[in-house]
């Protein structure tokens, strides 16, 4: 590897399962990268569902079945996979309890997180699929903020303007450009990437073929 970092895109939402168990495996394999304190990794905005209304309050189970049209069985047997799949890498997803919610106010306030930007990830993670929290309700997003060491008032100040709402469209733009149609979507050094939430070892695989041609 030369002196120039390796910088690793990811493209995810808040409300994506896959997301999380993607973050999750990601990590765990640049723990294991020998050159993981070169790697610079920036998370950029993605909604897989920007139509949705703030503050609706409806359950995940609700908007999928209108979203997708499929039958409320179809669904929880769905959740329960996922579920399954996320207790594996550690993590307990309560889909009984989410809430679907719009997330570019989240998006917002990642962006503006500086070097907090991967704790507030994974607190608003753990808020959603976890904890049966609204994210799209400002004072909620502002509990989170300052859980993971953000200022109060300063992210109260800046969820109540339009700070960073140009970052998110731009990762969303850029998101079409690199045509992502699903996420989590990881490009390592704008050359070599890789969709879902891969296997630990895919994702090793990618540090690494990423590192040699830097």
């Amino acid at each position: 590897m030369t002196d120039q970092d390796l910088t690793v895109e990811v493209w995810s939402d808040v409300a994506c399962p896959w997301c999380y168990i993607g973050k999750t495996r990601f990590q765990a394999a640049l723990d294991r990268f020998d050159n993981k304190d070169r790697v610079k990794v920036i998370w950029r905005s993605y909604q897989l569902a920007p139509e949705t209304p703030v503050g609706e309050g409806r359950t995940e189970l609700e908007a999928l079945v209108e979203m997708k049209g499929m039958a409320p069985d179809q669904v929880r047997q769905m959740f329960s996979s996922v579920a399954n799949t996320a207790a594996e890498v550690g993590l307990d997803l309560d889909f009984d309890t989410a809430i679907a919610a719009n997330t570019f106010d989240a998006h917002r306030l990642l962006h503006l997180a500086g070097d907090k930007q991967a704790d507030l990830l994974e607190a608003l993670f753990k808020a959603h699929f976890s904890d049966g929290k609204v994210i799209d309700d400002r004072e909620e997003l502002v509990r989170i903020a300052v859980s993971v060491g953000l200022d109060e008032e300063t992210v109260r100040a800046q969820l109540a303007s339009d700070a960073a709402a140009d970052a998110v469209r731009e990762d969303l733009s850029m998101a079409r450009q690199f045509q992502v149609s699903g996420v989590p979507f990881f490009v390592a050094n704008r050359a070599i990437a890789v969709s879902g939430a891969q296997p630990e070892e895919v994702f090793l695989q990618l540090l690494t073929q990423a590192s040699e041609s830097a």
